[in-house]
């Protein structure tokens, strides 16, 4: 009897400690991906020389300020790193490529 009551004990904390293969998101991990999510995307559309008008309206489901944070860091480093953008494929770059370049400051 005692040794049944042992080996369920061991299954039942067994099963438990495998929540977390199960894919179950907690509240915090949903929020860090969706702030991820938002950084790629601001970071992306900077990257592809679009304003950050444009790419909160191709966005709105993505977080705005997740969304400026990323743009912000990938203009910082494209201008550290005198990384040129690149603009969508298929002709001309977009009316937003003039918008997001930077001012001479000579």
């Amino acid at each position: 009897m005692r040794s049944s009551r042992l080996l369920i004990s061991l299954s039942a904390l067994a099963l438990l400690a495998g929540c977390d293969a199960l894919g179950i998101e907690t509240a915090s991990q949903v929020l860090a991906r969706k702030e991820a999510e938002g950084r790629a995307i601001g970071s992306a559309c900077r990257h592809a020389i679009r304003s950050i008008e444009s790419c909160f309206e191709s966005n709105p489901k993505a977080g705005k300020s997740a969304v400026f944070e990323g743009w912000k860091e990938m203009d910082q480093y494209m201008r550290e790193n005198s990384i040129v953008g690149m603009p969508r494929e298929g002709g001309e770059p977009s009316k937003d490529a003039t918008e997001a370049k930077p001012a001479d400051k000579s």
